[in-house]
This record gives C-alpha cells, sequence and structure tokens, in this order.
C-alpha cells in the first residue's frame, strides 16, 4: 500500500510540526481489526498501557486517534485501521487540525460522515 505524498498534492498536512500526516489511497485498503485486543507498537504509543479492546467505543476511538495521528508508514494504517469502522467514527475522532484535513482532502466522503 502506498501513502498519498504531501508533496503529490502540492500541500503537505501535518500530523504535528515537521511530521506530514500520512494517508491511505483509498478506504477499502484498510483491513484493520474491528473487534478483540490490539497492541500498538511502542513507535505509536510510548505508555506502557498499549492495549486496546475494539469492543470498548472509547478504547477503539483512543486507538484510532493515536494511529492517524503518530503513523509515518502506511503500513500501519492498512493493518490498524478498519475502513468501514473509520466512515463510522470519523466525526467522533479528536484529531489535528491538518490530521483531519489530510484525509478529508483525499477522502471526501469522511466529510459527510
Amino acid at each position: 500500500m502506498q501513502a498519498v505524498s504531501p508533496t503529490a498534492t502540492g500541500v503537505a498536512f501535518l500530523a504535528r510540526p515537521g511530521r506530514p500526516a500520512v494517508v491511505a489511497r483509498t478506504l477499502a485498503e484498510l483491513a484493520g481489526p474491528t473487534r478483540g485486543v490490539v497492541e500498538l507498537p511502542v513507535r505509536l504509543m510510548w505508555n506502557a498501557e498499549r492495549t486496546f479492546d475494539l469492543n470498548d467505543p472509547d478504547q477503539l476511538l483512543w486507538m484510532y486517534e493515536n494511529v492517524l495521528r503518530e503513523t509515518t508508514r502506511a503500513e500501519d494504517l492498512r493493518v490498524l485501521i478498519n475502513g468501514r469502522t473509520l466512515r463510522r467514527v470519523w466525526r467522533l475522532l479528536n484529531l489535528p487540525r491538518g490530521v483531519r484535513q489530510a484525509w478529508e482532502s483525499r477522502h471526501r466522503g469522511l466529510r459527510a460522515a
């Protein structure tokens, strides 16, 4: 899977200063789990508590927020985020402006989700 390059669009949306947001080319390729327990790698979550129960709506949101904000790898999106679930919870996610703009710029359907 390739992520959308900020330079390809001419606009770099930042997840934080100096870090471009990583966006999947399609939501369909996001094949992450929809239930069960997921442990994030340290590169995405530095806290000792890196395990999330996706059956708990609050934990699911917290995991998605961390992955979307912290990832620098398109592969993380593909294996940790589920496209249908992302569409369902999009409006509930607390994301940096740059991350939200990057995703909504590429996936216009998220704006209306």
